[in-house]
């Protein structure tokens, strides 16, 4: 726990019993529904809630609710409501389990509820999800396996990474509505520092996190059903980060989309935004010593060195006043790909891009498979300011009201990493 974290808690606490889940990440709500969450249980977990401490028994309580109404209709003989419902549990006891930042045995009980609700989809679901466990450095990195109905061969391949606060399990719902529903193979995972991962003790550290989804490209290519000429990765948040040093590491990726990535010095949202997200990764990657974690890590996560490594085409979506991210860093990042290269701001959003939030999940599904397609070659630069009222500003990825006033430090970054 960094020591902000625990002399600013009663500011959170104060902010979420005010604005609830919004007071943590602004118009997220239309952000989680597309990962499986139902606003009706959005509104059972946040009317209990009313400081940080009472989050993990709300999200309990009422995953609890929608396992039994699943077991219901399973005994009933309903598996398509069964199944629905146990994706809205296993979500929702993942973020109960998410609550705690340390290795709790309350943590690993959510999470054994969580793995039962996923045996029960796959069950019902003839074994289109499939629990995959792989060998990694001594350890076990975990993912989801879903693959589309029918026998298929040599399909294009995404992996789905999660961000910092999610785990595999929140793809289920976005899996199945824009990859395999497609006839696409998409495998969710967990890298090091992430659920599962994390709670079976694997911790994450500058550079294994792309080695795991390494391994996780491995495991594909082996697949009869993937063509391993055809794989790409699509994250979310951290993984946004993630995927992009996952694919300045390994060329066999075809294509890295990033939604809201940390894609500039980590001082933002480390030492500006929520102290939780500091306090998290530290446990993520095993510190207890705030100024350890900052020398040894956290002042060594930058891109700026391994953007011009990426040879696969790269997408990146950012709102405009991401907390996490500042656009202008966003912006200098962007400069440095040499690949073929798109981005998109997103007027007036925050990091959660709950406004465009269904746009960004089918979107960013469909831009990855023209990618893996071969559709973007060499020199592309296409860039785009998606205002609020639904117009577009093309060639451009700068807010309209800078008046063409580019802010110096893009430049000057450029200037002293070319």
């Amino acid at each position: 726990m960094t020591q902000r974290a625990k002399n600013q808690s009663w500011t959170l606490d104060i902010a979420i019993a005010l604005g609830g889940f919004d007071a943590l990440h602004p118009e997220a709500k239309a952000t989680m529904e597309q990962l499986g969450h139902d606003h009706t249980d959005f509104d059972k977990v946040f009317a209990q809630v009313k400081s940080g401490a009472m989050l993990p028994k709300a999200w309990a309580s009422v995953a609890a609710q929608a396992e039994e109404r699943a077991e219901h209709y399973e005994r009933q003989g309903f598996p398509t409501t069964a199944m629905d419902l146990y994706i809205r549990a296993a979500v929702m006891w993942g973020r109960a389990q998410y609550s705690y930042f340390k290795d709790d045995p309350r943590k690993l009980a959510f999470r054994e509820q969580c793995n039962s609700c996923v045996a029960a989809i796959s069950r019902l679901g003839n074994n289109k999800v499939q629990r995959v466990e792989l060998d990694f450095e001594g350890k076990k990195i975990y993912a989801l396996l879903h693959l589309p109905a029918g026998d298929i061969q040599n399909a294009p391949a995404v992996i789905l990474g999660p961000g910092m606060d999610m785990i595999k399990e929140d793809y289920i719902y976005i899996a199945q509505r824009y990859y395999t529903s497609q006839g696409i193979v998409a495998l969710s995972i967990e890298g090091p520092g992430q659920g599962e991962t994390v709670s079976n003790g694997l911790k994450v550290d500058l550079s294994n996190y792309e080695r795991a989804v390494s391994r996780y490209v491995d495991f594909l290519s082996d697949l009869p059903q993937v063509d391993p000429q055809r794989i790409g990765f699509f994250g979310c948040s951290m993984s946004g980060y993630w995927g992009m040093r996952a694919a300045a590491h390994d060329p066999r990726l075809g294509a890295i989309t990033g939604f809201m990535g940390v894609y500039g010095e980590f001082d933002t949202i480390f030492n500006r935004a929520q102290p939780s997200f500091k306090a998290n990764y530290m446990y993520m990657s095993g510190y207890s010593d705030e100024s350890k974690f900052d020398s040894e890590l956290g002042n060594h996560m930058n891109l700026w060195d391994l953007a011009p490594k990426i040879k696969c085409p790269v997408f990146m979506g950012i709102g405009e006043f991401d907390e996490l991210t500042r656009l202008e860093e966003a912006l200098a990042l962007y400069e440095l790909v040499e690949a073929p290269k798109e981005m998109r701001v997103y007027e007036n959003e925050f990091h959660p891009l709950g406004g465009v939030a269904a746009e960004m999940f089918r979107f960013g599904a469909e831009w990855t498979i023209r990618a893996l397609n071969g559709e973007y070659v060499k020199g592309r630069d296409e860039r785009f300011y998606v205002h609020r009222d639904g117009r577009v500003t093309e060639g451009t990825a700068e807010p309209v009201w800078w008046l063409g006033a580019r802010p110096e430090e893009i430049t000057s970054r450029m200037n002293i990493l070319k």
